[in-house]
């Protein structure tokens, strides 16, 4: 219930259904809320001394005392900025008749909830926890005993850039009331949705996006772009539109207020910071997901529940990442590695980071207890076979299920073992991706190890395998990383597919790309034995400096 407090005798509006996110964020402390499973009811004190003109209702015919003879479809937009109006006052800003609403109201809003939350966000604290809003609720406490990662060498002072950009975003993501205006249950029969329609997306992901939005299956998709043409919410986008796709929303009677929240959240915990582990990765994971999911040969064993189960997995299995490994957790005696027992630490602690947010938002809330608590524990399942500690595990039972022929899809347990084999493709499917793509990740992924083994040398640690920047060039890693891990897999999945048309193609971009990697790995070799062989004295025995041959 949001109860508007006025010094004058109050009456009631009541609209039932509505839950307004916009004015939730927006308004301080004095403003009330409740939450009903049969919908939320909006009640508003209004002076009844009130004209009808009064600047505080503007172009409203009458003051909103009843519900008679007021149609929701039409007035409720007139309805919001007149309640924002009337706070205005309240606190002394500029009034109605002052300024053009129907043209000003959202750049008003706006500027006022970017200054709110910029007050309200502040720099990481010396706990290494992160303030995230309206609430006052720390992401420490959000998850209970999943805590942020707070690793003290690892504590940077935020830029004043990425502040305001993240708030930048976060304005954009609160502010649409269009978007509001598709999801909401009251007006969900009023907005005419057609089975192509993107319901999540507004005026700002239309153009470009949605039309890459249209060949989101195919392999070549460029998350890079997409990301930059999102405004860097390129999670939540992606998440949004399958989850339309696939009829997920309607199929689990999902709340769309709730669903865009805990995407949102899922997105706001990657560290942007990081080079790889980052909520870009997290998409380009999820559109991998879904390209197999189409797999012919999965495609028609797939339940509701499985795509559901999939796709979550895939946007939330490297949830607040910290950008360094479980090696180093172990090695540095961070809280994690004691509370998982150095047993896949990372994994768990993504996994149980996702339930935390699944339970605060709500998502599932509406489903019976059984329900929701199975989905959770299948939902931890899929995430720990990310683990790479396992690779060998997962590959060696998906051999034999091959070679013995014995994989029944119609059986729950062998789908959802072909989900967690499906994530792990898509996790390390980046050299399976055309060359521009796989180039960008493996450099990505090097520079954040090269970042761990900086901290290590730092602090006077064992600098781990592969982070050292001296002796672990970017060739030597991919082409390791590809021959050990990656090729093993898909050989196993492209015998799984019989093969289909996007195995091949991703055995066909691993293959170059692995020649590719090869010859900068000989160009880079080469160039330190032409730097020592220009450097080696003269016949007569002088010191030439020569120079390096590229």
């Amino acid at each position: 219930m949001l109860v508007f407090p006025h010094t004058c005798p109050a009456k009631h509006l009541s609209l039932c259904g509505v839950r307004m996110p916009v004015l939730e964020e927006l308004w301080g402390p004095d403003v009330s809320m409740r939450d009903s499973r049969l919908g939320v009811g909006v009640d508003v004190r209004v002076c009844p001394d009130e004209a009808p003109h009064s600047p505080l209702w503007g172009p409203l015919r009458t003051p909103p005392v009843t519900c008679g003879g007021l149609s929701l479809a039409l007035e409720l937009p007139a309805l919001i900025r007149q309640l924002r109006t009337a706070w205005r006052v309240r606190r002394g800003g500029p009034r109605g008749p002052e300024r053009n609403q129907a043209s000003t109201w959202v750049d008003t809003e706006k500027e006022e909830v970017k200054q709110d939350i910029e007050d309200r966000s502040t720099h990481l604290e010396a706990d290494g926890r992160v303030s995230t809003g309206h609430a006052g609720v720390l992401l420490a406490e959000r998850r209970g005993s999943y805590p942020l990662i707070d690793l003290c060498i690892l504590k940077t002072s935020t830029q004043q850039g990425e502040v305001e950009s993240g708030t930048r975003r976060k304005v954009k993501r609160l502010l649409s009331f269009q978007r509001y205006c598709h999801n909401s249950r009251l007006l969900r029969g009023l907005v005419p949705h057609t089975p192509g329609s993107l319901h999540l997306l507004d005026d700002d992901y239309l153009g470009q996006a949605a039309h890459m939005l249209s060949k989101v299956g195919t392999w070549n998709f460029d998350i890079f772009l997409f990301d930059r043409l999102t405004n860097g919410n390129s999670l939540v986008t992606l998440m949004c539109h399958l989850f339309n796709v696939y009829g997920l929303i309607h199929h689990f009677q999902l709340d769309m207020v709730k669903l865009h929240r805990f995407l949102g959240m899922v997105q706001d915990d990657y560290h942007s910071q990081n080079p790889y582990h980052n909520a870009v990765h997290a998409a380009d994971v999820t559109q991998a997901m879904y390209c197999y999911l189409k797999e012919p040969k999965l495609a028609e064993q797939l339940s509701p529940a499985d795509v559901f189960l999939g796709l979550m997995a895939a946007a939330a299995h490297d949830v607040d990442h910290p950008g360094v490994n479980q090696p180093f957790l172990i090695k540095t005696r961070h809280h994690l590695a004691s509370l998982y027992q150095n047993t896949s630490v990372l994994e768990s602690h993504h996994w149980r980071s996702t339930v935390g947010m699944l339970r605060e938002s709500g998502l599932l809330s509406h489903l019976p207890p059984d329900m929701s608590q199975d989905m959770e524990q299948q939902l931890g399942s899929l995430i720990l076979a990310t683990d790479i500690s396992r690779q060998n595990e997962f590959l060696l039972t998906f051999r034999e299920h091959l070679d013995n022929q014995d994989l029944d899809l119609q059986l729950a347990s062998h789908r959802h073992f072909m989900l967690q084999i499906a994530l792990k493709c898509a996790d390390i499917c980046n050299p399976c991706r055309v060359w521009e793509l796989s180039r960008q990740w493996s450099e990505r992924v090097c520079e954040e190890f090269y970042r761990q083994g900086d901290m290590e040398r730092k602090f006077d640690l064992e600098i781990s395998p592969l982070c050292n920047q001296q002796a672990d060039s970017v060739p030597t890693i991919q082409i390791g990383f590809i021959s050990y891990i990656v090729e093993p897999l898909f050989e196993e999945w492209h015998r799984f597919t019989d093969p289909s048309l996007l195995s091949q193609t991703m055995m066909g971009h691993l293959h170059k790309n692995k020649a590719r990697w090869s010859l900068l790995r000989y160009a880079h070799n080469s160039e330190p034995q032409a730097h020592s062989q220009a450097e080696k004295p003269g016949p007569e025995g002088g010191g030439g400096e020569g120079e390096c041959i590229p």
